[in-house]
């Protein structure tokens, strides 16, 4: 699915939290083809723990989750950033339920079935609005699968809980990071994390990778891989090894 590699967050961010999976491909794919690049979420809780980590500048948000109500998603969205523009998906049509929605914070309301340009056009205004069309650029956060890190305040989350890591521990997740699914040699990382080639510089580099893994794959799916004879390299948990 679209959004779930790795990459520096330079253009505008769409969280897209809807719990049909084509729906939310087929979503994603749109807001690709706006210029955007979109997080999609299935649920509720992994919407909002996206949305601390990439610091969205615009949700679509389906009415209906498996887990919490949309509301109560926006509620709390809300709560975190009061500006951030938010499309609301509903198959309802009640105004009931659209008042409801906008009391809590929505923006604007697209009711199932809608076509993608429509999605779109909205998004384009509400970024408009909030005087984000080119969105607010954060360089500092990457994201890939469940694994958040936040380069100006070198913090690192999985699957929302905090992950402590050393001064070099941190820089070798965030070169990994840069390059997700790219094989990266013991030469270029020794190069690019301690900007040195001396002896016995592989053997550094395997303890780092070691102590790497430890804190960050622990009773979780694996994400750092060994690929033997050529390097490291970083993926997400649902990529598989």
């Amino acid at each position: 699915m679209t959004g779930t590699s790795g990459f520096r967050t330079g253009r505008v961010r769409v969280l897209i939290v809807d719990d049909e999976p084509a729906l939310n491909e087929v979503l994603s794919v749109a807001v690709t083809e706006a210029g955007w690049r979109p997080y999609p979420a299935l649920d509720g809780r992994s919407a909002l723990k996206i949305a601390r980590g990439c610091a969205p500048h615009a949700v679509v948000l389906d009415g209906m989750l498996p887990d919490l109500d949309g509301l109560q998603v926006l509620r709390r969205l809300r709560h975190e950033n009061p500006h951030l523009p938010v499309l609301m998906l509903t198959a309802r049509d009640a105004l009931e339920h659209r008042l409801d929605g906008l009391e809590a914070g929505a923006d604007d309301y697209v009711t199932k079935p809608f076509s993608l340009e429509e999605v779109v056009l909205r998004l384009r205004a509400l970024l408009r609005r909030a005087g984000g069309a080119h969105g607010r650029t954060d360089e500092s956060v990457r994201v890939l699968g469940d694994l958040v890190l936040t380069e100006n305040t070198r913090e690192v989350r999985r699957a929302g809980m905090p992950v402590q890591l050393t001064a070099k521990e941190f820089d070798l997740l965030s070169l990994l990071l840069e390059h997700p699914r790219q094989v990266l040699s013991k030469a270029q990382i020794l190069d690019r994390v301690w900007s040195s080639s001396f002896d016995g510089g592989g053997n550094l580099v395997e303890v780092y990778v070691s102590g790497l893994r430890r804190k960050i794959d622990r009773g979780r799916t694996p994400m750092i891989h060994t690929v033997r004879g050529l390097g490291y390299t970083i993926r997400a948990a649902e990529d598989g090894r």
